[in-house]
């Protein structure tokens, strides 16, 4: 069974993504955006693991055809890192350990700074 939470940003609770996939199982982390071929403005996914970690929250690019705003959220919920990741790449790794990995359309880089607050709501 699929979930989805929502994701907001700061005490404003501004909406950062309505919808976002949550992948807590290696299955749903290793599929990812992998062999899709297109990538609403609204779609998104969240690579949970289960503590901090700049190993276990490096992603590849390898069979995405699309850039990704990819922001890194330690389990105090603060964005430690934000890149964007363009196709095909082997490796992009946080500067600093991190606990959930958000995907979605690079538009969210913009959206966000270093130091914010993310809420992973139901």
């Amino acid at each position: 069974m699929t979930t989805y939470r929502q994701i907001t940003v700061g005490e404003s609770g501004r909406i950062l993504l309505k919808r976002a996939r949550w992948c807590d199982s290696f299955g749903s982390k290793l599929r990812g955006f992998t062999f899709h071929r297109r990538l609403a403005s609204d779609d998104g996914l969240v690579l949970v693991e289960k503590r901090d970690s700049r190993a276990a929250t490096a992603i590849h690019m390898l069979f995405v055809f699309f850039d990704l705003g990819v922001i890194w959220v330690n389990d105090a919920g603060q964005v430690v890192d934000k890149v964007l990741a363009k196709p095909w790449r082997l490796s992009y790794v946080p500067a600093a350990p991190a606990r959930y990995v958000v995907e979605g359309h690079p538009r969210l880089l913009e959206e966000v700074a270093v130091g914010d607050q993310i809420q992973f709501g139901e």
